[in-house]
């Protein structure tokens, strides 16, 4: 059920100050102070992101394109669909078809927007453009240089059995994994035990 315009401005905070704290390459930190619907005042830190955009990429044999990487601030390898984040006033299909071929080596002829979740709203305003990618063709990878990832390519029954033991914890991609296993029906069974065994 969509909520209320009326509603919506009911609970609008406003901000009435802003001060920034930190000004770094990839994100910006303020703290803002905002004037609640109840009159009084309250504190609020944002990360203000360029946003990003995630690949879920289904080869000719229907396998999904993982992406094995060490991520500095879990300190450990994560598994994840190819993902990368947007430069300034770019499109997101295009930096999504370049995240996908410098980190795989494909390219896709057939793209569909997913969906545009926030990734963290409580405190961000990061948002990340996900996208399928099919029909693909190999050309060879170009990741960054202070980028070191390798490439699996696993069915859709392992990646949800890989959520459920926790080898895949990243949220982007268990959200694609998941929106992607509600379009393929074969796969409902699995879905009603990943959901039983979360509620355990």
């Amino acid at each position: 059920m969509a909520v209320k315009e009326k509603e919506n401005h009911s609970m609008e905070e406003k901000r009435i100050k802003r001060q920034p704290v930190f000004d770094g390459k990839l994100i910006k930190v303020y703290q803002d102070t905002v004037l609640l619907p109840n009159g009084k005042e309250a504190n609020r830190e944002v990360v203000e992101h360029p946003g990003a955009v995630a690949v879920l990429a289904i080869d000719e044999q229907g396998q999904i394109i993982i992406v094995k990487q060490y991520r500095y601030p879990m300190a450990q390898i994560s598994l994840e669909i190819p993902a990368g984040k947007l430069e300034e006033n770019e499109d997101p299909l295009e930096c999504a078809k370049r995240e996908l071929t410098e980190e795989t080596g494909y390219i896709a002829n057939a793209w569909k927007k997913i969906m545009t979740p926030y990734t963290s709203p409580g405190f961000a305003n990061e948002v990340i453009h996900i996208y399928l990618a099919q029909q693909l063709e190999q050309i060879g990878a170009s990741p960054d240089e202070d980028e070191f990832v390798e490439c699996i390519h696993i069915t859709l029954e392992d990646a949800l059995h890989m959520i459920d033991t926790q080898e895949i914890r990243d949220a982007k991609t268990i959200t694609a994994l998941l929106w992607w296993s509600t379009q393929n029906s074969h796969f409902q069974t699995e879905m009603n035990i990943l959901a039983e065994s979360m509620e355990r």
